[in-house]
């Protein structure tokens, strides 16, 4: 029998895409439109952010994942749900004066992350493994030792899975140390994050090491952005895991042309058949994940 793959489409991140591509859904009905169809073309799970419809900048707006939500549970699909908890941990320093916060701070406590966890009760939310530069300039990402471990506590008090997003190695001894501490249900589900500056580059080697480090019984994602996400598909698939794509992490679907979020998914399944494996349906995944059985 063939192994069954979980397939999550992240649909539209935080990131500043929309003025790059015109197929990046930003108000809750595009949303979840693209959610409904990437359930439909057969992804598993659908990874949702919701974004300021006025803006297009990333939003913790409680309102705005309720709209998603319902308009997702009301649709003739039922892909497993998985909202990010990681908005909030956005910290923009003035470097000749470090105590000095920028615009574009987003920073609140780890449990204000979680408000619209606490009021949908997910599947599945994602809990971001530690802090890191996030790419050129001055901004960082703040997630400490304290922070996660009371926001994972809280999740799994709410009954969701913690989808850990490891984005270096340091992100990924914490995560162990966690399951070490049976903060989290088991299986601990793992989503190793590659090629997102200054974390853990794409590099096929680093990922099977970053495997060979995950404990007995994990469940495990891996993506890298841009050009790599469908290479990412198969070196998943081959070494045993899940696999992610969307507009989140990648806008083309080949140079030069803009893909959608059901294309990326069609096209993953696709790699993922010729494989050998097969696409988890939701209630499968729902099955591997260990879902809604006190998470």
């Amino acid at each position: 029998m063939s192994r069954k793959v979980i397939v999550t489409c992240a649909l539209t991140g935080a990131g500043d895409t929309t003025g790059k591509s015109g197929n990046v859904p930003v108000t809750p009905d595009q949303i979840a439109a693209d959610a409904i169809a990437a359930a439909r073309a057969g992804a598993s799970v659908v990874h949702i952010h919701v974004r300021d419809v006025a803006t297009g900048q990333g939003s913790r707006d409680v309102a705005l994942y309720r709209e998603v939500v319902r308009q997702i549970k009301a649709s003739d699909v039922d892909p497993v749900i998985n909202l990010t908890a990681g908005m909030g941990g956005d910290l923009f320093i003035d470097p000749s004066n470090p105590t000095v916060q920028l615009p574009g701070t987003d920073l609140v406590s780890g449990l204000e992350r979680l408000a619209h966890v606490e009021e949908l009760r997910p599947e599945i939310c994602t809990i971001d493994c530690g802090s890191l530069n996030f790419g050129e300039g001055s901004q960082l990402y703040v997630s400490t030792p304290d922070m996660l471990r009371e926001g994972a506590a809280r999740i799994r008090e709410l009954g969701v899975k913690p989808e850990m997003e490891v984005f270096d190695t340091g992100n990924l001894w914490f995560a162990n140390v966690m399951v070490a501490e049976g903060l989290l249900a088991p299986p601990p589900l793992y989503q190793i994050c590659m090629g997102i500056p200054y974390g853990a580059p794409a590099n096929p080697g680093l990922l099977q090491a970053m495997v060979n480090m995950l404990p007995d019984g994990a469940q495990w994602t891996s993506f890298a952005i841009g050009r790599n996400q469908m290479p990412w598909v198969a070196q998943s698939v081959a070494l045993g895991g899940h696999v992610r794509v969307g507009l989140e992490d990648n806008l083309y679907l080949s140079k030069g042309v803009l893909a959608t979020n059901v294309q990326l998914t069609e096209r993953a399944i696709t790699i993922v058949e010729s494989m050998g494996s097969s696409v988890a349906t939701p209630d499968e995944a729902r099955e591997i994940l260990n879902l809604g059985q006190g998470n």
